[in-house]
């Protein structure tokens, strides 16, 4: 019998000893003239929604996003290494560091504390190189480049989705489309995602930022439902 009381045997709710989690909708796409970012806004302790519009897009240059899930002060950390380096790269070479390079680093510091860090990462973005282009980073470093990719705990709900509705050669507005709607779906489904849907359209011109607010998200799931229940009246 262990003689220490846990916080829940002292009373204390779970809520306030639990570790912050971005408990997550994460999501980036390729197009032919950059990469599309989404994600929830979703910030969870325990069972207590600890942050309704939290911001999982991050930057680390100039060109170059994160889209963070786990540990919230994991990812946050490890974004501000990338940028540090990143940053010190850029002055050194005075060139801009490429998607690559920034996903190797992101993959280096996760790989290197996989056992102490909770983190999922995607990294994005444009480059004079090859473009847009997105890497997963799942927990325990792997680095995989793909032409989308989808993270966080939403994620379990929407990948047959994902797969069936994706195709090569979308343009911009049919990404930005694939990726709202699959958030969306995502946040139906998921308790640990939620709040509005942020949205980024990532091109060599630099970023445009977009919101779908709460009350605003696609709602297509209750008129599946409403057609279906109409046809058995």
């Amino acid at each position: 019998m262990s003689l220490i009381e846990s916080p829940v045997d002292q009373g204390i709710p779970e809520w306030m000893t639990s570790e912050h989690m971005t408990g997550t909708t994460i999501m980036a796409v390729e197009f032919a003239d950059g990469v599309v970012f989404g994600a929830d806004s979703r910030t969870s302790t325990g069972s207590y929604v600890a942050n309704r519009v939290t911001d999982k897009l991050t930057q680390v240059s100039e060109k170059i996003y994160c889209c963070r899930s786990g540990s919230a002060a994991d990812t946050q950390a490890i974004a501000d290494y990338v940028k540090f380096f990143l940053d010190l790269q850029e002055n050194e070479t005075n060139e801009e560091p490429t998607v690559e390079i920034a996903s190797r680093i992101f993959q280096l510091l996760c790989y290197q504390n996989r056992d102490n860090l909770m983190a999922s990462i995607i990294c994005a973005g444009w480059d004079k190189v090859k473009g847009g282009q997105v890497y997963c980073l799942p927990l325990g470093g792997m680095c995989v480049r793909m032409p989308f990719a989808i993270g966080g705990s939403g994620s379990t709900y929407i990948y047959g989705h994902c797969d069936n509705t994706y195709k090569s050669g979308m343009s911009e507005q049919e990404c930005l489309k694939f990726v709202s709607d699959a958030v969306a779906l995502a946040m139906h489904r998921d308790g640990s995602s939620g709040g509005m849907i942020r949205l980024a359209v990532l091109t060599k011109d630099g970023c445009r930022r977009l919101n779908i607010p709460g009350n605003e998200l696609p709602t297509f799931l209750v008129q599946i439902n409403l057609l279906k229940f109409c046809r058995t009246c």
